[in-house]
């Protein structure tokens, strides 16, 4: 009896020994972690140059005191970077001892920007650190697209209660292809405007389209200079123009307005010569 329970206490006292070798080991071969870093899941973003590239960034602090880091971004010639934490736009950061803090990166590229991948270190210093994460922002093009006239003329005349065309030419001058174009208008108020074609599902780089706008101007419309703007968009791109129109009275309404004039002179004449010898 007495030797079977030195027996199993023999294994308890051997398994003991042997797990905590093992967790030792364990241990050793991973350390906790005791240096401060700067990192993101995703370090390459394609877009068009026209679009923001949006990094999840994290700074970790791993020394014993709270630090601020300073975070730059090394650009090429025109790009913006913008730095948020917490919905507000920074410039510096403090991160408590542990730490870790979430940081945005949106870095906007020059209109002009050429198809290429643009390599952008991006900083992070405090006094004991200097962190450095490296991203790639691949610009695969541009989204722009033009409105204009044929002639470059801006300005129309048209006659109260008539109507007008305006030929306009719409040209996509990006390097992307534009999808779901539409033309739309914002007039004086009972205007109307119709466009033809009203909108088109796709315009190559360097192509451009005629459209022809038929502006509808009301009966009673004070003659004077009038605004008319016309837009053409797509979820990536749009252009406006603004039209000067002059509206006139039509020749027949300016006789009427004549012969009104002198019918009120010739009543009033008459009512002189009849009641105003009494």
């Amino acid at each position: 009896m007495l030797t079977r329970l030195l027996i199993t206490r023999l294994k308890h006292f051997l398994f003991f020994v042997l797990f905590t070798g093992i967790v030792n080991t364990v241990t050793a071969q991973t350390p906790a972690s005791d240096t401060s870093s700067f990192k993101t899941r995703l370090m390459n973003i394609e877009a068009a140059s026209s679009e923001v590239f949006r990094y999840n960034t994290t700074i970790h602090n791993a020394s014993k005191e709270e630090l601020i880091y300073d975070l730059k971004a090394d650009l090429p010639p025109g790009w913006l970077v913008t730095f948020r934490a917490e919905g507000s736009q920074i410039t510096s950061l403090g991160v408590s001892p542990g730490q870790t803090r979430d940081v945005s990166v949106e870095i906007n590229a020059a209109f002009a920007a050429k198809p290429d991948k643009y390599k952008i270190p991006v900083h992070a210093i405090s006094a004991k650190d200097s962190l450095t994460l490296h991203l790639e922002a691949v610009v695969k093009g541009s989204y722009a697209i033009e409105l204009t006239t044929p002639t470059g003329k801006l300005s129309e005349e048209v006659v109260a209660g008539g109507h007008q065309e305006i030929q306009l030419v719409v040209k996509n001058s990006g390097t992307l292809p534009l999808n779901d174009v539409e033309l739309s208008s914002q007039l004086p108020t009972q205007w109307g405007c119709t466009f033809e074609p009203s909108s088109f599902k796709q315009l190559e780089p360097g192509k451009s389209v005629d459209v022809k706008a038929s502006l509808k101007v009301p009966e009673k419309t004070i003659a004077g200079d009038y605004v008319a703007k016309l837009t053409a968009k797509n979820p990536n791109s749009q252009a406006e123009v603004s039209f000067r129109i002059i509206v006139k009275t039509s020749l027949l309404s300016g006789w009427i307005g004549i012969l009104v004039i002198l019918a009120a002179i010739g009543l009033i004449y008459y009512l002189i010569r009849k009641y105003g010898r009494r």
